[in-house]
């Protein structure tokens, strides 16, 4: 079942959290035209700098050695996140693997 990251309307955060057993960093940040995330396991980076949109996956691809992955949804409509509705319109979802289809993350 789906975790949410409590995240807040700021510009710029950085979240500490355990997902699947993993010791996760997670940096929001928003940029000019878009909202962006880093993600650190144990200290080490896993993906930097991708762009958050809704009901995309940010981590994505196995190789990359995260259990599960990452996703916004935005709960009033269909809108790429951005810092002023963080932790109300748009929330941040850890996927287990049982929410992914068979062979994804």
């Amino acid at each position: 079942m789906a975790q949410v990251i409590p995240l807040q309307a700021l510009a710029s955060q950085n979240v500490e959290v355990q997902l699947g057993n993993q010791i996760c960093q997670i940096n929001v940040y928003q940029k000019l035209f878009a909202l962006y995330v880093d993600l650190y396991v144990n200290d080490v980076l896993i993906i930097g700098g991708v762009i958050c949109q809704n009901l995309n996956r940010i981590v994505r691809d196995l190789y990359l050695g995260f259990v599960g992955d990452l996703c916004f949804i935005d709960n009033q409509g269909d809108t790429d996140p951005n810092y002023l509705g963080l932790g109300t319109r748009y929330s941040l979802l850890y996927l287990t693997p049982a929410d992914l289809p068979p062979g994804v993350g």
